[in-house]
């Protein structure tokens, strides 16, 4: 029993409540532009068809539905992942009565609540808990070690000194990273001190491949700061900014075969893992979590594959171009290939995750 207890307030609990965070906010995107562009929704649904239960209020239906790996907001008039094609009739209100321009905002709009989910996440936790800068004069002193990372491995502990690399004397922690950074996949001579005595020995730096840096997985000491409402405002774009760019440099990296697919992918065991560990770290830790994996869904909605925001967007691209729609035939058969696809996407990184937790 205390296992099962466990589990759920470990693993379930934290992995429902991000989800679901997420997947309300990428919704409520769609839904509010919906509204604001005078679009009729049918349905705001948690989790893909079919339909399990829910409430309906006014024109819309609320409900839960049986795939949980998602979410999706029904507009009148729209081929969607509901796969209706019986609500077109051309009445004002529906989604195809509109222009493209406003069409593409709303489907936008679901990705772009989940980066803003994000910038706000940073936003709260940076005024609530403040900025973490490095210590001015910024000494080459190791403030944290990264656990299997090379400098772990030679030895390096928290306040130790590096004094020179290859022979080179580094006296402040940008000498350090200017040498690191530039010499991925090199053998390099460290010396440090320890309490008044010195040693030394052979690092060879990891390549980020993110970022095309050697990194040996040391960090500088740092200090908290306590900035203003604007300033941690600011502060939290940027980070959000900075961590799109990242996450997309990594989807081009995944996409081009450059790093392993099977490696690279976690699937809903991988996630609830992962926040279960974010969880027991702390409720900050959890929503620095959630806002990262925010970025990561809204990015992934947005690429061209059927049923995703971005396989919409294609259509009204498409649209703008030949100046007309596409028949609802062919959205029908494309949204019904890309639902087989995402169900067999789906299936794979299950079975991935499983074979992982087996090794």
């Amino acid at each position: 029993m205390d296992a099962v207890s466990n589990f759920f307030t470990t693993y379930f609990f934290p992995f429902v409540f991000v989800l679901g965070l997420l997947v309300i906010i990428h919704e409520l995107g769609h839904f509010l532009l919906a509204k604001l562009m005078g679009i009729r929704v049918e349905r705001f649904s948690i989790g893909f068809p079919p339909r399990l239960f829910g409430k309906k209020i006014g024109d819309t239906d609320y409900c839960i539905s049986a795939l949980p790996f998602g979410g999706y907001v029904k507009m009148s008039g729209m081929i969607d992942e509901s796969l209706d094609k019986e609500g077109i009739k051309g009445e004002p209100w529906e989604f195809m009565s509109k222009p493209v321009w406003r069409r593409a905002l709303v489907i936008f709009a679901g990705p772009a609540f989940n980066i803003l989910l994000a910038a706000f996440i940073f936003f709260i936790s940076l005024y609530i808990s403040g900025i973490t800068e490095p210590v001015t004069p910024t000494m080459a002193v190791v403030g944290s070690v990264v656990q299997d990372k090379p400098a772990a491995k030679l030895g390096l502990e928290e306040g130790d000194i590096i004094k020179s690399i290859d022979s080179q004397p580094v006296y402040t922690w940008m000498d350090l990273i200017n040498i690191i950074h530039n010499s991925a996949g090199k053998e390099l001579t460290l010396v440090w001190e320890r309490d008044g005595e010195l040693s030394s020995g052979i690092v060879v730096p990891e390549l980020d491949q993110l970022n095309g840096i050697g990194l040996i997985g040391v960090g500088p000491v740092t200090q908290i700061r306590q900035p203003g409402f604007f300033e941690a405002m600011g502060m939290g774009f940027k980070m959000t900014w900075n961590l799109t760019a990242l996450i997309g440099k990594s989807f081009k990296l995944l996409f081009s075969g450059k790093v392993p697919f099977k490696d690279s992918i976690g699937g809903p065991i991988q996630i609830a893992k992962m926040t279960g560990e974010q969880a027991e770290a702390g409720f900050e830790s959890l929503m620095w979590f959630a806002a990262f994996l925010s970025i990561n869904l809204g990015l992934l909605n947005l690429l061209p594959i059927p049923v995703l925001d971005g396989g919409h967007l294609v259509f009204l691209a498409i649209e703008a171009v030949i100046r007309r729609p596409l028949s609802v035939k062919m959205k029908l058969v494309v949204q019904q290939i890309g639902m087989a696809l995402l169900l067999a996407l789906m299936l794979f990184v299950i079975v991935n995750d499983f074979s992982r937790l087996v090794k």
